[in-house]
C-alpha cells in the first residue's frame, strides 16, 4: 500500500501586508511581511520569526495585525531560514542568532522605523526571541516569549545518550514533520517500527527529502545549539515577559528559563511572569476537554474570541516597556491564572505567602493494587518498605494524551491507567478546603532497576470525588542501572486549586509510550535497540527515601 503524507505548503499572501525578501549576511533572502499604521509618522516594530508559514490561517498573522496597528506598532512576520517562502537550508536553530540580528538591522534602517525593535512570538518563534536577545542588536527593547525555552535548540537529549534525560519521541516526531523541506508535512507514524532508527524511513522515502534534524540526532550529531557558545543571559539585558502555560509541554524548561533570568543580577530587574491555564496551543483549563464548538482550530469565530485575551498581556507590556506609555514600577512582576479560581498577582513567584508541603507516599504494598493504590499523606513511614514491579519494553505504558501540544483540548481520563500492574499510584484523602499550588512541584524517589538503565516518570494527578483522575503536572528522567538513586524529579510549576472533595494522587511508572521511547532494558543506543528485556523496578518508601514537595498557599494566593 502506497504511504500516504499531505506537504503543506505556503498560503496566500495577505493583500495588507508588505512583502520584501529581506538579505541576510550569506546572501540568503528571508521572506518578510510588514504591516504598517495608517499614520505616516514613524514607528516601532514588533517582530515575529517562524517557522509555520507567517501566512498561514495557523499562524492568524493576519488577525493579529490590527491589534498591534491600532496600538501604533508595525507587525513584522518573517519566515525563517528555510521554511516556506525563505530560502536557504531547512535546518533549526543554528543560523538565528546571526539571522535575527540581520532581520533587526534591515528594520532599524527603513524609512519608517523610529529605531527601537520588540519581538513576540510562541514556540520556536519564541526562541528566536532569545536569539535575538542573545544577537545584543542595540536596536532590541523587550521580548515576549510564550511557551517557549532557549533550551529548545539542545538536542542531546533527543540522542538518547543525555545521562539524565528520557528520550522524547514526540519531540523527535516533530521535527520529522515540520523540518523535512520548506514545507510542513501531515502523516501517520507507525510506533510499532523496530529498531526505533527506522520510525520516519517510510515517510522520508515516500516524500523524498529526509529531515536534516533527526538524521543528526539518531547518529549522535544533532544540529549546533548557537546558545552553548552565545547564551542569552550573556548579553545585554532587555525587559522580558516570560508568558507561559501551566498544560503546555514545555513549561518545565519555560521556568527554568524565569528562574535562570531571577538567578542573574543583570537580567533579575528586568523580568516579569505571566503563566495561564492553557496548553501550548491555547487550549484552556476553563473548557477542557475541548468540545467542537469551542474549538478555535475548527471555527473562526472563536479564535476571533480568544485573540484579544491571547494577546492582551503582550500590548500592555510593550506598551509599558517599550512605547513608555505605563508606569513600569507598577506593571507586576507575576500575574497568573489559578487554575479553578482565577486571576492573580504578586510582587513575585512563588507568591511571598508561598511554603513548602512535603508530602510521602506509604503503604507501598498497595502501590500496584488497584488506581487508588497507596496512601499520599503528610506523614511519614519510619519503617523503611518497598515495592516492585516489572518495566517490559515490548507492553509500555501507553501514553494518555495522542497529542501533548494540544493536552486540554484531549484533557484525557487517566483512571484507566492507574490500574495497570506496572504502574504505582498514592492517593491523598480529599482535602477539607480549596488547595491551592503555587510554584514549583517536585519528587524525590529512590529508585533501582535491574537494567543497564531506565525511565522514570512521575504525574501529579486531581482526582475528583467520582474518580476521575486528570493531570496536574508532571516530570520525566533517565536513571541509571542498579541503585538505589535518590532520583529528583522535576514536575515543573503550576497554579492549581484542589478543589474541596478532591484529591491528589501521585502516578510513578517506568514508559509512557508512544511520547518516550520505552526504555529497551539493555545498554546501548535506544535508537538502534534490537533486543528488549524486562526489567524488575524497586520504589524504596520509609523516612525520607521517597516524598513529594509542592509550593503551597494557605490563603489566597497572591
Amino acid at each position: 500500500m502506497t504511504f500516504q503524507f499531505l506537504r503543506i505548503g505556503p498560503s496566500p499572501l495577505h493583500a495588507g501586508a508588505e512583502q520584501h525578501m529581506v538579505p541576510m549576511r550569506d546572501g540568503v533572502r528571508l521572506a518578510t511581511d510588514v504591516y504598517l499604521p495608517a499614520s505616516p509618522r514613524k514607528h516601532t516594530a514588533v517582530v515575529s520569526r517562524m517557522p509555520y508559514d507567517k501566512a498561514s490561517a495557523y499562524m492568524a498573522v493576519h488577525k493579529l495585525a490590527p491589534l498591534y496597528l491600532e496600538r501604533g506598532y508595525v507587525l513584522v512576520a518573517q519566515d525563517v531560514r528555510g521554511k516556506f517562502r525563505s530560502e536557504g537550508d531547512t535546518v533549526p536553530f543554528v543560523h538565528e542568532i546571526e539571522d535575527t540580528y540581520d532581520t533587526l538591522d534591515w528594520i532599524a534602517a527603513q524609512p519608517w522605523s523610529d529605531g527601537a525593535v520588540a519581538m513576540v512570538g510562541d514556540s520556536y518563534h519564541g526562541y528566536t526571541q532569545w536569539a535575538g536577545a542573545a544577537s545584543g542588536h542595540p536596536a532590541l527593547r523587550a521580548i515576549v516569549p510564550r511557551v517557549t525555552s532557549l533550551e529548545i535548540s539542545d538536542l542531546r537529549g533527543l540522542t538518547g545518550t543525555t545521562p539524565d534525560a528520557a528520550l522524547s519521541l514526540y519531540h523527535a516526531n516533530y521535527f520529522a514533520h515540520m523540518w523535512v523541506d520548506q514545507g510542513l508535512y501531515a502523516y501517520e507514524v507507525d510506533w510499532s517500527v523496530r529498531p526505533l532508527r527506522d520510525l520516519f524511513e517510510e515517510a522520508f522515502t515516500a516524500i523524498g527529502h529526509r529531515s536534516a534534524a533527526v538524521d543528526g540526532v539518531i547518529a549522535g550529531r544533532p544540529p549546533v545549539d548557537p546558545f552553548r557558545s552565545r547564551p542569552p543571559f550573556a548579553a545585554r539585558p532587555v525587559p522580558v515577559l516570560h508568558r507561559a502555560g501551566w498544560f503546555d509541554n514545555l513549561i518545565d524548561a519555560s521556568m527554568r528559563d524565569h528562574t535562570a533570568q531571577l538567578a542573574d543580577p543583570r537580567w533579575a530587574p528586568h523580568t516579569y511572569l505571566d503563566a495561564d491555564a492553557c496548553d501550548h496551543h491555547t487550549y484552556h483549563l476553563d473548557q477542557a476537554p475541548v468540545r467542537p464548538e469551542h474549538d478555535h482550530a475548527l471555527d473562526e469565530r472563536v479564535l476571533d474570541a480568544v485573540l484579544p485575551r491571547y494577546l492582551g498581556r503582550t500590548l500592555d507590556f510593550l506598551d509599558t516597556f517599550v512605547a513608555g506609555r505605563g508606569d513600569t514600577a507598577a506593571f507586576p512582576r507575576a500575574t497568573w491564572y489559578q487554575g479553578h479560581d482565577g486571576t492573580r498577582t504578586a510582587t513575585s513567584w512563588p507568591p511571598p505567602a508561598a511554603r513548602e508541603l512535603r508530602l510521602y507516599p506509604t503503604d507501598a504494598a498497595l502501590a500496584t493494587t488497584g488506581a487508588d493504590g497507596g496512601t499520599l499523606t503528610e506523614a511519614r513511614e519510619r519503617e523503611p518498605a518497598a515495592v516492585r514491579w516489572t518495566h517490559d519494553p515490548l507492553d509500555p505504558v501507553p501514553s494518555p494524551v495522542r497529542d501533548p501540544w494540544v493536552h486540554l483540548q484531549e484533557y484525557p481520563e487517566e483512571q484507566t491507567v492507574h490500574d495497570r500492574p506496572d504502574v504505582l499510584t498514592f492517593t491523598g484523602a480529599p482535602v477539607a478546603a480549596p488547595l491551592d499550588i503555587v510554584g514549583p512541584v517536585t519528587a524525590t524517589v529512590d529508585i533501582g532497576t535491574t537494567a543497564a538503565a531506565g525511565h522514570l516518570f512521575v504525574k501529579l494527578h486531581d482526582v475528583a470525588p467520582d474518580g476521575t483522575a486528570r493531570m496536574i503536572v508532571r516530570g520525566q528522567r533517565r536513571i541509571p542501572g542498579g541503585g538505589p538513586l535518590a532520583a529528583r524529579v522535576d514536575l515543573g510549576h503550576t497554579g492549581y486549586r484542589l478543589r474541596t472533595g478532591h484529591r491528589l494522587r501521585l502516578q510513578l511508572c517506568g514508559s509512557d509510550f508512544p511520547l518516550y521511547a520505552p526504555h529497551p532494558g539493555t545498554d546501548g543506543d535506544l535508537w538502534q535497540a534490537t533486543a528488549f528485556s524486562p526489567a524488575e523496578q524497586t520504589l524504596r518508601t520509609g523516612g525520607d527515601r521517597t516524598h513529594l514537595t509542592l509550593t503551597v498557599c494557605d490563603g489566597p494566593a497572591q
